[in-house]
């Protein structure tokens, strides 16, 4: 008999269940009994938790993106932290980040929501994570921190994801140098 999942380990394995079923399935077929059998809960264990399917979404997008963040390079260069950031991202995350946008479209239609929402760099940490890495670019006389806008600092990681978008697959190494070296430095310098 298998053992009984409580606490953490419960919810956990409920969120990565629904994550599961989100990427299988899209969230059009996504529904609380599917999460329930891929999880091999009861429903009144997934209820209890999350009164519907837009709620467990939500949970398990946040979930996923908190048990997937990548650790923060510092390699000495602002340049080579963030081709360190994008190289990782570019061959761990294009699955991911086709699910957040293609799979979810019907969930952003529905719940008036999108995938800016869902990235929320407060609640998944992404904002610190990044925050460190242009601090020490400034420390070390890279770049000039009044040029450092939000959209500035996302831009690179912004146009990746464009770039996973647009051909569902990772994108070349030497397409990763020229949004790092001719796109974004230039508005940082």
């Amino acid at each position: 008999m298998p053992e009984r999942r409580r606490g953490a380990a419960l919810e956990k394995a409920l969120l990565d269940a629904a994550w599961e079923e989100l990427a299988a399935n899209g969230y059009a077929r996504f529904t609380m009994d599917a999460v329930v059998q891929r999880a091999g809960t009861s429903p009144p264990v997934l209820y209890r938790r999350w009164s519907d399917r837009d709620e467990l979404v939500r949970a398990a997008i946040v979930h996923t993106m908190k048990e997937h963040r990548l650790d923060t390079p510092d390699t000495g260069s602002l340049r080579e932290d963030i081709l360190t950031l994008m190289r990782e991202i570019n061959a761990t995350r294009v699955q991911f980040v086709t699910v957040m946008s293609v799979q979810l479209a019907g969930y952003y239609q529905e719940t008036g929501t999108s995938p800016g929402d869902l990235r929320d760099p407060l609640v998944t940490g992404r904002k610190e994570a990044l925050d460190v890495l242009f601090e020490r670019a400034v420390d070390r006389g890279e770049i000039k921190p009044e040029l450092l806008t939000e959209r500035i600092k996302s831009l690179p990681f912004d146009l990746l994801r464009h770039e996973f978008l647009t051909t569902f697959a990772p994108v070349p190494d030497d397409v990763l140098e020229e949004i790092v070296d001719t796109v974004f430095f230039p508005l940082v310098r």
